[in-house]
C-alpha cells in the first residue's frame, strides 16, 4: 500500500496545480526571438538555395495563374452559371491551388506566390530586401507566363471573356475596389503571419499546425466576398500577369488599385501582427 500511495502522490504532484495557457505558457526556455533579417545580404547571391527559391516562386506562380485563369475562363464562357463551378468554384480554385502550392514550395522559398505576402514579410524583417525584390520579380514573370499559356490554349475566347483580368465591376466605385483589396489582403497576410508564427509553433507544439491550410482557406473566403467587387486581386502578380496578356484598356484603367490596395493591406497586417499581437517593440531586451 505504501508503494501505491507514493505513486499516487508523485502523479498528483507531477504537474503544477494549474497549467498556464495562451501566452503565459511561453517561456524563454522554449523560444527565442529570431534576429531580424539584414536589409541587404550580398552573400545570398552566391547561394544556390537563393536562386532555387526564386525558381520555385516562378513555377508556383505560373501554375497558380494557369489553374485559376483557366477556371475563370470556363465559368465566363458558359451562358448558364448552373452548368459550371460558378463563383464558389472559382474561389475554391484560388484557395485550393494556394493550399497545394504553398504546401509544395514552403520548404524551398517559404511559398509566398504573392508580392503582397513578400512585402508584408519584408516589413516584418523576415527576409532581406535582396530576396524580397528577387521573389517579386520571379512571381511577376511566372504570372505573365501562366496567363500567356492560358491565352495560347484559347486566344479568341480569352480576349472575348476578359482574360481573367481584375477590374472594378459596374456598380462599385474605385474607392470600393481599393477598400476591398486592402481588407482582403489584410485577411490573407494576417493569416500568413499567424499560421507561420514560430512563437506559436514553439508554444503549441503539441497541436499539429498545417500552415498552408488556413492560408488557402483565407484566400477562398476572400474570393467569395470580393469577386463581385473586383474579381479579387489581393495578389499584384496575378493582376499584372492577366492584365499584360489581356492588354486592353479595361484591364489598365483601374490597375493601380491592385497594387496599392494589396500593399497597404499587407503593411497593415504586418504592423498589426508585430506591434499588437506580438508586441515586439515593447519587449524588454536582455
Amino acid at each position: 500500500m505504501e508503494g501505491k500511495e507514493e505513486d499516487v502522490r508523485l502523479g498528483a504532484n507531477k504537474f503544477s496545480e494549474r497549467q498556464p495557457i495562451g501566452t503565459s505558457a511561453q517561456t524563454d526556455k522554449d523560444y527565442k526571438e529570431p534576429p531580424p533579417a539584414p536589409l541587404f545580404e550580398p552573400g545570398e547571391l552566391k547561394s544556390w538555395s537563393f536562386w532555387r527559391a526564386g525558381i520555385a516562386e516562378f513555377i508556383a506562380t505560373f501554375l497558380f495563374l494557369y489553374i485559376t485563369v483557366l477556371t475563370v475562363m470556363g465559368v465566363s464562357r458558359s451562358r448558364s452559371k448552373c452548368s459550371t463551378v460558378g463563383i464558389q468554384g472559382i474561389a475554391w480554385a484560388f484557395g485550393g491551388s494556394i493550399f497545394a502550392l504553398v504546401y509544395s514550395t514552403a520548404g524551398i522559398s517559404g511559398g509566398h506566390i504573392n508580392p503582397a505576402v513578400t512585402f508584408g514579410l519584408f516589413l516584418a524583417r523576415k527576409l532581406s530586401l535582396t530576396r524580397a525584390v528577387f521573389y517579386i520579380v520571379m512571381q511577376t514573370l511566372g504570372a505573365i507566363v501562366g496567363a500567356g499559356v492560358v491565352k495560347g490554349f484559347q486566344k479568341n475566347q480569352y480576349e472575348l471573356l476578359g482574360g481573367g483580368a481584375n477590374v472594378v465591376n459596374h456598380g462599385y466605385t474605385k474607392g470600393d475596389g481599393l477598400g476591398a483589396e486592402i481588407v482582403g489582403t489584410f485577411v490573407l497576410v494576417y493569416t500568413v503571419f499567424s499560421a507561420t508564427d514560430a512563437k506559436r509553433n514553439a508554444r503549441d507544439s503539441h497541436v499539429p499546425i498545417l500552415a498552408p491550410l488556413p492560408i488557402g482557406f483565407a484566400v477562398f473566403l476572400v474570393h467569395l466576398a470580393t469577386i463581385p467587387i473586383t474579381g479579387t486581386g489581393i495578389n499584384p502578380a496575378r493582376s499584372l500577369g492577366a492584365a499584360i496578356i489581356y492588354n486592353k484598356d479595361r484591364a489598365w484603367n483601374d490597375h493601380w488599385i491592385f497594387w496599392v490596395g494589396p500593399f497597404i493591406g499587407a503593411a497593415l497586417a504586418a504592423l498589426y501582427h508585430q506591434i499588437v499581437i506580438r508586441a515586439i517593440p515593447f519587449k524588454t531586451r536582455d
